[in-house]
């Protein structure tokens, strides 16, 4: 491994950049790995999961990068920077040269090392966003949530700022900073914005207008309750319809919208983005069912994945389905209507939509009730989708029967998972009150006795408490021969993916 050559050995560090323990561990194996690594590491060195107000690496680099006359006129204010003794060596790469990103919040954090007065602060930020724009060669990803200067008006930041692909940002922040970056960026792919006003941001709707290539557009409302809500329709009606007219390069669409707001949504422009790769809803259509008909009416032929956090109409998830492509992989419905009408015929419906045009699906949530027709369906379902490897499930009527029925439904339900789930099968997640008699989850256990080990995740706190013991031994002695890799308790609220 010590004698890979460089090529080779950036291309695995660049496959372990989420891990930074293991890339940490890169840099004291020699010195050709640590060149290699060291360009990874400091790409992006706010990401990682470090309490940067407690250690003082980074901010001794920073600061240390200043010229002579900057750290003087900072110390000068009572800021303290890095001590440099007689014995200080220039640092063996220009750490800062290698990044091609920003992070307010963390920069913030790393910079009250120096002062806890408010002013002495904003004179770091200023002289830090300065370094970076003269060192970076380029920026590609910025959060400017927090930001205190218009970085746009420091030297080199127009060639520094032309790259920039991804930018987090929220709408409290002064929408003459969103107008200098229009004036800069254009090529930005990826948008996510957390919505903390009430107030629209027309800087943020320019920016978007700007864009020539947006392919990621996240929304998130990130407030308890707006207290002037004069403006609350405009900010969705503006903001969504100027991203509408992205549609033709728009591939991944996520919201989570605050409950009391997602009325003002203009749900007209959802059958407009044609080319949606990720669609990501969280509706509580209570409110308006013309999201229902809107996604009905939708074709979506490069969808791969969809996520609602709830339904009306189990029938618009079936809609989706028959106009997708067929490629998709996700379908991940948090909370089904149950108590609608026609619940009985149109989850039939759902269930033959999935296996008649979901052959590469992955990740399936399914609510149905436990008549004999569903369990036929059920098994094709699992006969045919062999790639399935994460699913929820929810029987969904098991109010309306006894004890023993439920036991009977639940039985039924484990023996098609024995019979027909592919070796695929990673994990279940049984929504409800879902709780197995101790013979019949052992048997279901023992069958599966040379697959891969599987995870199963339960709402049902029976598994857990103490007067019942023998699920327990049973978990835990089927955990110890391989057979499950996980059995746990999960709230409702937290089983949701």
């Amino acid at each position: 491994m010590s004698k890979l050559n460089k090529d080779i050995l950036f291309v695995l560090f660049e496959e372990i950049q989420d891990d930074p323990k293991s890339l940490f561990s890169c840099l004291i194996v020699n010195r050709l790995w640590c060149e290699t690594a060291i360009p990874i590491l400091w790409k992006n060195p706010w990401r990682y999961n470090i309490n940067y107000r407690s250690k003082n690496f980074l901010f001794n680099i920073i600061t240390l990068s200043f010229s002579d006359d900057i750290k003087d006129f900072l110390s000068r204010q009572g800021i303290k920077l890095s001590p440099v003794s007689h014995s200080y060596r220039p640092f063996l790469f220009d750490y800062l040269s290698f990044c091609r990103s920003m992070n307010v919040n963390v920069i913030n954090e790393i910079i009250s090392i120096g002062s806890c007065l408010a002013y002495n602060q904003f004179l770091l930020q200023q002289e830090v966003y300065n370094l970076f724009m003269r060192k970076f060669s380029e920026l590609k990803y910025l959060d400017m949530r927090s930001i205190e200067h218009q970085i746009f008006y420091f030297p080199r930041a127009m060639a520094c700022l032309d790259s920039l692909c991804e930018l987090t940002c929220d709408t409290s922040i002064d929408s003459s900073y969103f107008y200098g970056l229009a004036r800069i960026c254009n090529k930005i792919e990826k948008l996510i914005i957390f919505n903390a006003s009430p107030k629209v941001n027309r800087g943020i709707i320019k920016l978007i207008e700007v864009q020539r290539k947006l392919k990621y557009f996240e929304w998130e409302d990130d407030c308890d309750e707006f207290e002037e809500y004069f403006d609350i329709v405009d900010i969705y009606e503006e903001t969504f319809l100027a991203l509408a007219k992205k549609a033709d390069t728009l591939i991944h669409f996520i919201t989570n919208f605050q409950e009391e707001y997602e009325f003002t949504f203009p749900s007209r422009i959802l059958s407009e983005f044609h080319n949606l790769k990720t669609l990501k809803l969280n509706f509580h259509p209570i409110f308006d069912y013309s999201y229902d008909e809107q996604l009905k009416n939708s074709d979506y032929p490069n969808l791969e994945s969809f996520q609602l956090d709830d339904i009306t109409l189990i029938s618009t998830v079936a809609c989706i389905i028959k106009n997708s492509g067929g490629l998709l992989r996700r379908i991940l419905v948090n909370n089904y209507d149950v108590v609608e009408d026609n619940f009985n015929e149109e989850s039939l419906i759902l269930i033959n939509a999935v296996y008649e045009h979901c052959p590469l699906i992955e990740y399936l949530s399914l609510a149905f009730p436990s008549s004999d027709d569903h369990f036929v369906e059920f098994e094709k379902l699992l006969t045919r989708c062999q790639k399935l490897r994460i699913l929820a499930i929810s029987i969904s009527n098991v109010s309306e029967k006894s004890h023993e029925q439920m036991t009977v439904d639940r039985e039924k339900l484990l023996r098609a998972l024995i019979r027909s789930s592919s070796t695929n099968l990673r994990e279940i997640r049984f929504f409800e009150h879902f709780r197995f008699t101790s013979e019949t989850l052992e048997d279901f256990l023992e069958n599966l006795r040379g697959r891969p080990a599987l995870s199963i995740f339960t709402c049902d706190l029976g598994y857990i408490k103490e007067d019942l013991a023998e699920y327990a031994e049973i978990i835990n002695r089927y955990k110890k021969d391989g057979v499950i890799k996980d059995f746990k308790f999960v709230d409702k609220e937290h089983m949701h993916f």
